[in-house]
């Protein structure tokens, strides 16, 4: 029955037999077969088929929620009952906000598996509110972030203490004394992440609070790696985490311009819906803040 049930709630989300097959890693057939089992078992149909669309009915909608229920009272039953190592499953999936997933997590997900090498990952990167968005709708059981406590639906803890900073190319000859004051930087040809980017959001909250109401956006991209690239070909500027530009700054690719009198500072935090408990988060989560260096 959970499995019926988390097919279920996979087709629910992708709305897209296809999609939830590709997820799980098992036959469109078999997915129509689950949900068709179900739909048998409560004499109900919880799926209207189009010609190229599904679309959940009332009564699968209202299926939906018992669903949620039913699979997070499993996920705790394990976490009551089972050894942490036991508690550990196959496969462990959670959201990470883009510059957490492609500068911070790998070599400490790396670490985790040389100790567990049964166990196999799937991150889910994207800007901040879209993985709160996964959070919201259960799609996602823990993260970590880089926005800020803007929800009381969600419970956040700290993990480490992050720096954005001015950068640009290391060949780029302006300010030989690396130091720009606020009314300089509203000039500046700034390249920047996307709405909803995590970092953004917080750059933009900084920078209003401390007087500095514009800039200068030339280009608007959707990763740090694809901002770094633009960079390294031009003598534009962008605010980008320390942690993304560690190996430019080494490498001699990007080099930091300070702002006289801004030091922009954030949390990245822990996330997951206010109340969830889990033993497999509660162990992820000691061993990244043990791990991370």
């Amino acid at each position: 029955m959970r499995t019926k049930l988390h097919i279920f709630k996979t087709v629910a989300y992708h709305l897209s037999f296809t999609k939830a097959a590709e997820e799980l890693f098992i036959s469109q057939p078999a997915v129509s077969k689950a949900i068709r089992n179900l739909e048998d078992d409560y004499k109900t149909t919880f799926f209207l088929r189009h010609r190229s669309s599904i679309e959940l009915t009332d009564n699968g909608k209202g299926f939906l929620v018992y669903v949620n229920r039913i699979l997070d009272i499993f996920s705790e039953v394990e976490n009551q009952f089972l050894n942490v190592k036991e508690a550990l499953p196959k496969d462990i999936t959670f959201g990470a906000s883009t510059t957490l997933a492609n500068y911070i997590l790998p070599k400490i997900i790396a670490k985790f598996r040389l100790q567990y090498p049964e166990t196999t990952f799937k991150i889910k990167s994207g800007n901040s509110d879209d993985i709160e968005a996964l959070l919201l709708n259960q799609q996602l059981d823990f993260a970590i972030t880089e926005g800020k406590e803007s929800n009381r639906k969600l419970q956040f803890k700290p993990f480490i203490k992050d720096e954005i900073v001015l950068v640009t190319n290391a060949k780029n000859t302006a300010f030989k004394n690396g130091v720009i004051n606020r009314e300089t930087l509203q000039q500046l040809p700034i390249i920047e992440r996307e709405s909803g980017s995590g970092t953004r959001n917080i750059m933009y909250e900084f920078l209003n609070k401390n007087g500095v109401t514009t800039l200068n956006t030339v280009v608007t991209l959707s990763s740090t790696e694809a901002i770094k690239n633009y960079l390294y070909y031009s003598d534009s500027y962008a605010l980008l985490s320390i942690n993304a530009v560690d190996e430019d700054l080494k490498n001699n690719k990007l080099r930091i311009i300070d702002i006289s009198d801004l030091t922009m500072e954030r949390w990245f935090h822990f996330v997951c819906r206010t109340g969830y408990q889990s033993k497999v988060m509660d162990t992820l989560e000691k061993f990244i803040r043990n791990n991370y260096s």
